[in-house]
């Protein structure tokens, strides 16, 4: 990742690990998979993992997305004796090494799981971000309306706006779109197949 468009420090940041797993490890790596996750996940700064278990040729690819409060956070992580040990413990499983990113939240949505894929067909990225935010725009204005409807400052066009739409932005970021992604992951990588 170039330095110069390394997010800043109150920015959430994600961390994507790849690990392709050695034939015959695959449950070593589960059980050591359930440890770091649970570590990491007492970390300060820590948001949430998400694990996508893939295959790469006929070995397990495991990528997992860890968002953090700050890159701070997120390198205090990375740097950190615990991380180290458990990735050294690790080694003899991977049959490529430790991989990782570091990137702004929202660049995980449609980046390929494979290194050598290409990203999901922009009019794909497209249909899956309708899916999403449609039906909140549909919704949310139905759902927050009693509360808006209580003073006269909630129900400003320009306030009532905000609310929405910062509702929309921080489900959309934090819980639907990661959702979506893996939901749709096989159609959105099919069209990367198509491409190649």
């Amino acid at each position: 990742m170039d330095p110069a468009a390394k997010p800043g420090p109150d920015e959430v940041v994600t961390l994507v690990v790849k690990h392709l797993i050695k034939q015959g490890r695959e449950s070593d790596y589960e059980a050591w998979l359930r440890r770091i996750v649970r570590i990491a996940g007492e970390r300060p700064g820590h948001l949430g993992v998400d694990v996508v278990r893939g295959k790469q040729g006929k070995l397990a690819l495991f990528t997992c997305v860890l968002r953090y409060r700050s890159t701070t956070d997120l390198e205090t992580w990375l740097d950190s004796p615990d991380r180290k040990a458990l990735i050294a413990e690790a080694a003899p499983m991977l049959a490529d090494g430790d991989n990782t990113e570091i990137g702004a939240v929202n660049e995980f949505w449609f980046s390929p799981l494979a290194d050598s894929a290409a990203k999901p067909a922009r009019w794909k990225q497209a249909v899956v971000s309708l899916c999403v935010i449609l039906p909140q725009t549909l919704l949310l204005p139905f759902i927050w309306g009693p509360i808006l409807r209580l003073h006269p400052f909630l129900s400003n066009y320009v306030v009532s706006t905000f609310l929405v739409t910062l509702t929309i932005v921080l489900l959309v970021v934090y819980l639907l779109m990661p959702a979506a992604t893996r939901l749709f992951a096989p159609w959105l990588e099919a069209s990367v197949k198509e491409t190649l």
